[in-house]
């Protein structure tokens, strides 16, 4: 099994926690950058994550 087959099976079975993280990495960014680079970009970055997250498990 290569990095990357693990890296899938790894991301399949925690799929729920790293989208978690997504999520309180965008609240993070929204209070700290939110006037800055708007809320609505950091919402985008933060579903094009999640989009990527569920790619992966998926395999």
């Amino acid at each position: 099994m290569g990095l990357f087959d693990k890296a899938k099976d790894l991301v399949g079975k925690h799929d729920d926690k790293i989208t978690d993280g997504i999520d309180k990495a965008a609240d993070v960014a929204d209070d700290k950058l939110g006037d800055k680079v708007g809320s609505d970009k950091i919402d985008q970055a933060a579903d094009a994550a999640k989009d990527a997250v569920d790619k992966l498990g998926d395999g």
